[in-house]
């Protein structure tokens, strides 16, 4: 028997397979959505800090319209398969394109709310839908 946990050993072409049949689809998801952030060039949501200035990259889970002391906010929350990030518009009601399941790139200075990162309007890209 080795010493090396299973985890450590690289793994070969069958084991991956192997892995890949027995994973749910969320857990290939979330290991899909892992790999563009670091083709990306993009920070890991999960290893965001406050106040640190961040470039993230995930899909749009969540839309919603939640007005913020007295004025109108368009809420998202990103995920990138390590961890969720709430994304906020300020003043706006809405914006052409934003809607869940889209994949867009957001940067800005990362802020905590009530124990959740935020984004507060951040600068953001959206992904071309053909790449989906």
């Amino acid at each position: 028997m080795s010493a090396v946990p299973r985890s450590e050993k690289p793994a070969g072409r069958f084991r991956r397979m192997l892995d890949r049949l027995s994973s749910s689809q969320e857990d290939l998801e979330s290991e899909e959505l892992r790999e563009d952030a670091a083709t990306a060039g993009c920070t890991r949501i999960g290893d965001c800090q406050d106040r640190e200035i961040v470039t993230v990259t995930g899909t749009l889970r969540t839309v919603t319209q939640r007005p913020r002391a007295g004025v109108p906010a368009l809420e998202a929350e990103l995920f990138d398969g390590s961890a969720a990030l709430d994304v906020v518009w300020l003043g706006r009601r809405s914006i052409t394109g934003i809607e869940p399941g889209r994949k867009l790139i957001a940067s800005g200075r990362v802020a905590m709310s009530r124990g959740r990162r935020v984004l507060f309007n951040p600068k953001y890209e959206l992904r071309p839908l053909g790449r989906e």
